[in-house]
């Protein structure tokens, strides 16, 4: 997979299917969800803190701790596919229209 080629249809399947494989639906609450989805934020945030911004751009030229990053990210972006697929949204369209909202609310200079 990469992202040239996978569709955000094929990441959400990858990450229902690991779900239902394990029979965690019943723990996929949307609170529940969105709960783990700011622990792993947090802990993406673990990798930069205390960093200076220089030293934060850094850590792309080093393999371990772009490693640590890669892997908080996809457990926040997984954890973002898990709520679209419990509440059943089109993250396309709530891409496209909160950007809608964005260009209105910050128009480029």
């Amino acid at each position: 997979m990469n992202d040239e080629q996978t569709t955000v249809r094929e990441l959400r399947e990858t990450v229902e299917k690991f779900v239902r494989e394990r029979n965690w639906q019943q723990f996929h609450t949307p609170k529940n969800i969105s709960m783990a989805l700011a622990v792993e934020a947090a802990e993406l945030l673990e990798h930069f803190q205390w960093l200076t911004m220089e030293e934060s751009w850094e850590i792309a030229q080093d393999p371990d701790k772009l490693l640590g990053v890669r892997e908080e990210l996809a457990d926040v972006v997984c954890y973002a596919l898990a709520m679209a697929n419990r509440l059943e949204l089109d993250l396309s369209m709530a891409i496209e229209k909160k950007m809608e909202k964005n260009r209105l609310k910050y128009p480029a200079p």
